[in-house]
């Protein structure tokens, strides 16, 4: 039996990861080397488009990974886990990759062949407690009342932090100023506004 058809009848015929029932192609999932079936997933064209040139990706195409990505083939787990993460600036795409699981070898793979759709692979991304992308200028709010270090005020929940500005090598820490003076502060501590 070919993999064209072991995949078919593994897929029940329908694309792995949207369900389509046309235009289904096999595509290697790097960085295996396609020797076996399970370096493969069974996809439509619409879905091998869309993975191939990650910088035109349709968001609302790629919602149907919120249930793909809990089948048990691990090559679709591991395409999942990697186009849940390109698509993570969307909170249904941030708060499905708080779920996903993928064992330890796994996780391996789906990093291993891994780029960020935007090609900077060293790019740091600040994220709030909710996991919103924060950028330099935006406002934000407290989640927690913070003792801030150096100083003898606690800075209170809900405290609203203007203008903040992105520590440059570290996506845990934002600076900003809460009663005129600077302080760092971590992500998981405050929501934007």
């Amino acid at each position: 039996m070919d993999i064209i058809q072991q995949l078919q009848n593994r897929s029940g015929s329908k694309c792995e990861l949207c369900d389509a029932k046309s235009h289904l192609e096999p595509h290697i999932v790097a960085p295996k080397d396609g020797k076996s079936l399970e370096d493969y997933i069974f996809a439509c064209q619409i879905c091998l488009d869309q993975i191939s040139n990650t910088t035109a990706m349709s968001a609302n195409h790629w919602q149907c990974l919120t249930t793909s990505m809990w089948s048990e083939v691990a090559p679709v787990k591991v395409i999942a886990w990697r186009l849940l993460n390109n698509l993570s600036q969307e909170t249904w795409a941030s708060e499905a990759l708080e779920m996903i699981y993928l064992e330890d070898d796994i996780l391996a793979w789906a990093k291993n062949g891994f780029t960020i759709n935007d090609n900077d692979e060293n790019k740091v991304i600040h994220k709030d407690s909710n996991g919103t992308i924060l950028q330099a200028g935006d406002t934000v709010s407290l989640t927690k009342s913070l003792d801030v270090k150096g100083t003898t005020f606690t800075a209170k929940r809900g405290t609203a932090v203007r203008n903040i500005s992105l520590v440059v090598n570290n996506a845990e820490q934002i600076e900003g100023r809460v009663n005129g003076q600077k302080i760092i502060i971590l992500t998981k501590f405050v929501k934007k506004s």
